[in-house]
C-alpha cells in the first residue's frame, strides 16, 4: 500500500486548532457577505432564457453582446460553447417581465439584422420564469438542509451524540465557503453548482466517518486517554489514506474542469473546492467540533453533581 506519510506520525492536530479554526470563522464571514452581495445566480434562480444558437462562420463574442445591447436587451451573457470552430454561442438573457414568451423571436430578429451575412441557428431555449427561479433556489436549499440534517442524525445513531454536530458544523461550513468562493470569483450559481454542492456533502461526510470511526475504535481500545489524544492519534492513522484519496479525485476534477467543456465547468469547479475544504473540515471542523461538545458535557454533568446538596436527616 502506497504511504506518503509513514505510520507512526505524532503531529498534534488539535495543539493547532485554534489557529485554524479562527482562520475557518473568517473565511466563513467573508463567504457569507459574498453569497448575499455578490452571487451571480444562473437563469435557473433568477428567471430568463438560455438560448443555444450555432452561427454559418465565426462570430466575436463582443460583437455579439453588442448587437444584443443594441436591440433593447438588458443583462445578456454569451459564451461559447464546445470547440471555437463549432461556432456555437449560449445566449443567457435575465428575466423580463412580458417578454419571456417572445425573446427567442426578438433574438432571432436581431441576429438576422445585425449579422444578414452570419446566419444564426438557434438550436435550443430553455425559458424559466422569475417566480420559478426563486421556487428552485429555495428547493436547492431545502435539499442541502435535508440532507445534512438526515446525515446528522445518522452519525447520532451510528456513533454517539458527541458526534453529530461536529458532521453538522463541517458540512455548512463546507458548503458555506465554496458559495462564497464561487460569488467571490462571479462564477455563475446554477443548478450544476447546487449538485456539486449536494455532491459535495457526500463526499466530506465520507471523510468525517471515517476519522470517526478511527476516534471510536481508539475510545474503545483505551478509556484512560483523554479524547484529545484518541482524535489526534485518528488523525495521523488516516492522514496517508486522506491525503492519497483527496489528491486523486482532485486530479480528476481539476482535469475536468479545464478539459471537459464549458458545459460543466462549473460543477467541477465547486468539487474541486470542495474537496479540498472537506478534508481539512473532518480534521480541524468535525473533529475540534466533537472535542468542544464532549468538554461541555462533561462541564454540565460536574456542575449536576456539584449542585446536588445531601438530604438532611432529623
Amino acid at each position: 500500500m502506497i504511504e506518503l506519510i509513514k505510520h507512526g506520525t505524532k503531529i498534534d492536530f488539535v495543539g493547532k486548532a485554534k489557529y485554524i479554526v479562527s482562520g475557518s470563522v473568517i473565511l466563513t464571514a467573508i463567504a457569507l457577505y459574498g453569497i448575499f452581495t455578490h452571487m451571480n445566480y444562473g437563469v435557473d434562480f433568477r428567471g430568463g432564457a438560455e438560448i443555444q444558437t450555432k452561427f454559418e462562420k465565426t462570430i466575436h463574442l463582443d460583437q455579439l453582446r453588442e448587437a444584443l445591447d443594441k436591440g433593447g436587451l438588458k443583462g445578456v451573457a454569451v459564451q461559447t460553447i464546445g470547440d471555437d470552430k463549432d461556432n456555437e454561442v449560449l445566449i443567457k438573457v435575465q428575466a423580463q417581465e412580458g417578454e419571456l414568451n417572445t425573446i427567442t423571436q426578438k433574438i432571432t430578429d436581431d441576429l438576422h439584422k445585425e449579422f444578414a451575412d452570419n446566419k444564426g441557428e438557434i438550436q435550443k431555449v430553455d425559458i424559466v420564469g422569475p417566480k420559478a427561479g426563486k421556487e428552485l433556489r429555495l428547493s436547492g436549499v431545502k435539499a442541502m438542509f435535508w440532507a445534512i440534517l438526515s446525515i446528522m442524525i445518522y452519525i447520532a445513531i451510528r456513533f454517539d451524540f458527541r458526534y453529530a454536530p461536529g458532521a453538522m458544523i463541517s458540512l455548512f461550513h463546507d458548503i458555506i465557503v465554496v458559495a462564497g468562493i464561487i460569488a467571490w470569483t462571479g462564477h455563475e450559481f446554477s443548478l450544476q453548482t447546487v449538485a456539486a454542492l449536494l455532491a459535495i456533502i457526500g463526499y466530506s461526510i465520507n471523510d468525517t466517518v471515517i476519522v470517526y470511526d478511527r476516534i471510536r475504535e481508539h475510545e474503545e481500545r483505551d478509556k484512560t486517554i483523554t479524547l484529545r489524544q484518541h482524535i489526534n492519534d485518528a488523525v495521523n492513522d488516516t492522514l496517508s489514506r486522506t491525503i492519497i484519496t483527496s489528491l486523486a479525485t482532485l486530479l480528476v476534477t481539476v482535469s475536468m474542469y479545464f478539459f471537459g467543456g464549458i458545459a460543466i465547468k462549473d460543477f467541477f469547479f465547486a468539487m474541486s473546492l470542495g474537496i479540498i475544504f472537506g478534508t481539512y473540515s473532518s480534521v480541524y471542523i468535525a473533529a475540534i467540533t466533537t472535542l468542544f461538545t464532549d468538554t461541555q458535557l462533561k462541564k454540565m454533568n460536574a456542575n449536576k453533581t456539584a449542585n446536588k446538596s445531601p438530604i438532611a436527616t432529623a
